[in-house]
């Protein structure tokens, strides 16, 4: 089943619940997030942006408020159909990245890849090629720098079907040249599959073409 909007109400992290948080377009408002859209959801360091991609995604469930999949409360998903959604109809790029670094950029990537099948080898070295880390594809992560495994992550992050793609600082460690390049290959297989990006930012934000902008 698709899913076309995510709605947040009144959701907010339960350690802020006894804190006096500042305005927010986002913690403890009703907000819609449709299928199809752009979103920049930008904060300081600590305002809660790794907390709501994880709350979207269903890794964390510490939280107050609601937050649905057209109308229906993820906190009535059992893990079968969260493995479903994850599969199918989020994709998740958290901002460590969570690559595994004895492997090779390629092996890193096929390990989704092969669970999806949802992009040739030819397309995926396409896209190693054009964001510049075709010449690592057989190298280890671990041995790569920062900026490196984030391009790979962002492959990999790629590598599935999905209506929303959750981004926590995709492009931190890259230059202006290759996050657009990062933002160009995310745009184009979001808009393939008439998808929403959403994506967080602390100040170097991923190069989106007319995102909502949205403060934490």
């Amino acid at each position: 089943m698709r899913i076309d909007e995510i709605k947040l109400e009144h959701t907010l992290p339960r350690v802020f619940v006894s804190e006096k948080i500042p305005a927010s377009d986002v913690w403890q408002a009703s907000l819609t997030l449709r299928r199809g859209q752009h979103y920049l959801i930008e904060a300081a360091s600590g305002g809660g942006k790794s907390s709501l991609c994880a709350y979207i995604f269903g890794s964390r469930t510490d939280y107050e408020g609601k937050i649905l999949f057209n109308n229906e409360d993820i906190a009535s998903f059992g893990i079968d159909r969260w493995q479903v959604i994850r599969r199918s109809n989020i994709a998740y790029l958290p901002q460590e990245l969570s690559l595994f670094p004895e492997l090779t950029a390629w092996e890193n990537i096929q390990l989704k890849n092969r669970l999806t099948s949802h992009a040739t080898d030819e397309r995926i070295e396409e896209w190693m090629d054009r964001i510049g880390i075709s010449f690592r594809r057989d190298y280890p992560c671990g041995r790569m720098s920062i900026g490196q495994q984030q391009r790979v992550a962002i492959i990999r992050s790629i590598c599935q079907p999905f209506d929303f793609i959750l981004l926590d600082e995709p492009v931190s460690h890259l230059d202006e040249e290759n996050n657009r390049i990062a933002a160009s290959i995310i745009s184009e297989e979001a808009a393939r599959q008439g998808a929403a990006i959403v994506s967080t930012s602390v100040g170097n934000p991923l190069i989106l073409n007319s995102p909502i902008r949205l403060s934490l």
